[in-house]
């Protein structure tokens, strides 16, 4: 993120009362991509949420010189429910955005906007992926949960979707889209984590299920902000012992069919 807004969010994981939640990599921003590469790290997104209107637009103009700057980045943008985001989103594509980010619990909005439905109409056009916080956890919002964005799919059936926290802690409620819908994914950030496990654990019920979506799910981390040492997010998917293959697809596979490299925009 912008280093000013980078800030904000560490302030905001610095007041929390319980739990708490020490940023494990606190690092300048040359230090955190040695750091990416050092763990073998080939392709990764940089994503961005706006919080307000007026927002989202200066983001993706960031999102992508940030990825000129950074070869191993993917151009990443997001969105905000405001009068020309369908203009500014379809501009960013065009300049070359290949993800974006929704948080539907920090931007405290609802997807179904009317606003926002040529946004969602042409990233699934588009067949970009779009990572979207729409789970309840770890505080619900107004428009969290899989009611709201599940109408957005029943509207845009074929939109990337990757659910970010497998969708904690509605998990079954998540996986169920993803076996519903084609391009619906899952993020395995902070799910199976320690941490998380205390707070939302995953149930050991639904295991089967998350081994025959191998296909959709996808590693993520929200590295640098996380309370733990990145390593443990792998070990922690290890000891679910789904396999060999499982993991395989999971860490590497599924992302970079995602990440694929984009092509050259038309000019």
């Amino acid at each position: 993120m912008p280093e000013r807004v980078l800030r904000k969010v560490w302030a905001y994981f610095d007041a929390l009362p319980s739990p708490r939640w020490p940023i494990e990599y606190r690092l300048d921003q040359a230090a955190r991509l040695e750091l990416l590469a050092d763990l073998g790290v080939i392709r990764h997104t940089a994503l961005l949420y706006p919080h307000k209107a007026a927002m989202a637009e200066w983001l993706n103009s960031w999102g992508l010189a940030f990825a000129r700057e950074v070869p191993n980045c993917v151009p990443t943008g997001t969105f905000f429910p405001e009068p020309g985001a369908a203009g500014y989103v379809r501009a960013g594509l065009a300049a070359g955005l290949r993800a974006f980010k929704a948080h539907v619990q920090v931007g405290a909005y609802d997807p179904r906007d009317p606003l926002l439905d040529d946004v969602w109409g042409a990233l699934a056009e588009a067949g970009v992926p779009v990572v979207c916080h729409c789970g309840s956890g770890p505080m619900p919002g107004r428009f969290t949960g899989p009611g709201p964005i599940g109408e957005v799919l029943a509207r845009h059936p074929s939109l990337t979707l990757v659910v970010a926290h497998l969708g904690q802690p509605e998990y079954a409620e998540f996986l169920a889209l993803a076996e519903t819908y084609p391009n619906v994914h899952l993020d395995t950030t902070m799910t199976f984590t320690d941490f998380t496990e205390k707070l939302a654990p995953f149930p050991v019920a639904l295991r089967p299920r998350l081994r025959d979506q191998a296909d959709r799910i996808v590693l993520g981390t929200d590295y640098p902000n996380i309370p733990y040492p990145y390593a443990h997010q792998i070990e922690s998917l290890v000891r679910l012992d789904l396999g060999d293959d499982w993991l395989r697809r999971v860490l590497h596979e599924n992302g970079a069919r995602l990440l694929s490299p984009a092509s050259t925009p038309a000019s």
